[in-house]
């Protein structure tokens, strides 16, 4: 429980009483023949970083001293005493938890004040100016991380009101407003009750549920912001209304109040231009790389080396164009094309020319064109991954359990089947029961001396076969 309250704050303790404040204090009393504090800032501030997982931690810090504090009397005696210590300031346990919290950004702070009394000319100028633009970083870094954490606590929120079933705990994802609504019926024009969640990618058209456990919202439709248009609507007998029109659903939407339709329209609308404001730097980027730099053309796909467009060029994946974040959509490049994709779409690899003939990491429109499957063949070779392991052994030339071993994992135990229509496959399956494998290639023999080879850093062996078959084939597992 000490290390989820207090975080790493013995090692922040550390780096101020062992480095940064000797350094000062030192200089303090040298400042009469050197007056400047500029040079130990630039040196020590990246350090100020460590704040950052200080801060990431603070919320849970403190919810989880309220609930010990309320559940556990011992733990509440024991913070109550040390609190009436005269050190402690007469501040609180929470009071003194914030302080770390606060002081990059006071850091900062002074900083700009000390430059603002410094002359130009003074030889700590720009020492002094490189410190405060490291400390500001470290003060944004900390500032997004509070951000961060309590939009992520937001969205889970969110998640829980809606009973767990929208996929919207996503970092990339952002809540910019919610608020009950009344939405008028496209028949009678009668008002219904409803609720709106908007973030900025989509709109949730939301049903209050009257229930006393359980999700309080039932998502009725979710609306793009990709496509959607904000129509300002005048209804004599309904005041206060406006139209939200996207490419999934129209909905005419009625306001409480005019004050509260205009924050309504000011918002859609605000984050329908950032959303195209953000498409539009990734056509640009794209349209910029193609000015000035020459694409690899369709026939030189995997001859030649691409040249790779850079990660800050790009927000989005330039393929499926889901925006990046640093933790479940990653920038991957393309090694035959050089576009930035996510994983998603590079989940693929093919043989590349300009590498000799190395398997490498591309996309799927390139992997279509080098290794000459279509849609329609990748849907059937992935199809076949569905056949169940019951099915194929019934109608099979051979089938038992073999022993296989990856790079330099242990030994393991699979059920292989070669069926009698597709003779060059080799089926491996975890049991007799089980109806979906995946797929790896390579050249092998099976003699009736026993079998024994490597396939795509996958090694195999089976005791002797009545059957002898030798050539290429293909190994799902």
């Amino acid at each position: 429980m000490v290390n989820k309250i207090f975080s790493n704050i013995s090692s922040i303790n550390a780096f101020h009483s062992k480095f940064l404040l000797p350094e000062l204090e030192k200089r303090m009393q040298e400042w009469e023949t050197t007056p400047r504090i500029g040079d130990i800032l630039q040196k020590l501030a990246p350090f100020l970083k460590m704040y950052g997982e200080y801060v990431k931690g603070f919320d849970n810090a403190m919810e989880l001293v309220k609930n010990m504090t309320e559940r556990i009397p011992q733990f509440k005696s024991v913070v109550e005493e040390i609190q009436k210590q005269k050190i402690c300031g007469s501040l609180t346990l929470q009071h003194h938890m914030l302080e770390p919290v606060q002081r990059i950004p006071r850091y900062e702070m002074l900083l700009k004040d000390y430059l603002r009394k410094l002359p130009s000319d003074s030889p700590d100028w720009n020492d002094a100016k490189k410190s405060l633009e490291i400390i500001s970083t470290a003060a944004s870094h900390s500032n997004s991380a509070i951000r961060k954490m309590e939009n992520l606590k937001k969205l889970l929120e969110i998640y829980e009101m809606l009973g767990e079933e929208e996929d919207i705990v996503n970092p990339s994802n952002e809540l910019i407003k919610e608020g009950q609504i009344l939405k008028l019926a496209a028949r009678n024009t009668s008002a219904q009750e409803r609720y709106l969640f908007l973030f900025n990618n989509m709109l949730l058209y939301c049903v209050p549920r009257f229930s006393l456990v359980g999700s309080k919202f039932t998502v009725r439709t979710r609306v793009g912001i990709d496509g959607m248009k904000i129509v300002e609507t005048h209804n004599e007998e309904y005041p206060h209304t406006f139209q939200v029109s996207g490419k999934e659903r129209t909905l005419e939407l009625q306001a409480s109040s005019e004050q509260d339709k205009e924050e309504w329209i000011k918002a859609l609308q605000e984050t329908i231009d950032a959303f195209h404001q953000r498409h539009e730097t990734f056509r640009n980027a794209i349209a910029k790389d193609n000015d000035l730099h020459s694409e690899v053309s369709t026939a030189e796909l995997g001859k030649r080396a691409p040249r790779w467009i850079r990660d800050n060029e790009v927000t989005m994946c330039m393929k499926c164009k889901e925006s990046f974040n640093a933790l479940t959509r990653r920038r991957h490049h393309c090694r035959a094309c050089g576009h930035v994709v996510c994983w998603k779409c590079s989940d693929y690899k093919a043989q590349l020319e300009y590498d000799g003939g190395k398997l490498s990491k591309v996309c799927k429109d390139c992997y279509q064109i080098i290794s000459g499957f279509t849609d329609s063949e990748e849907k059937k070779r992935k199809g076949i991954l569905e056949i169940e392991s019951a099915e194929v052994s019934g109608n099979s030339v051979v089938c038992s359990f073999l022993q296989y071993m990856e790079k330099s994992k242990p030994w393991q135990k699979a059920w292989c089947v070669i069926p009698k229509q597709d003779p060059l496959v080799l089926y491996m399956y975890g049991a007799p029961q089980v109806s979906t494998a995946r797929v790896s290639e390579g050249t092998t023999a099976l003699r009736n001396g026993g079998w024994g080879e490597t396939v795509n850093s996958t090694s195999f062996y089976c005791s002797p076969l009545e059957r002898e078959n030798s050539g290429t084939f293909t190994v799902f597992h």
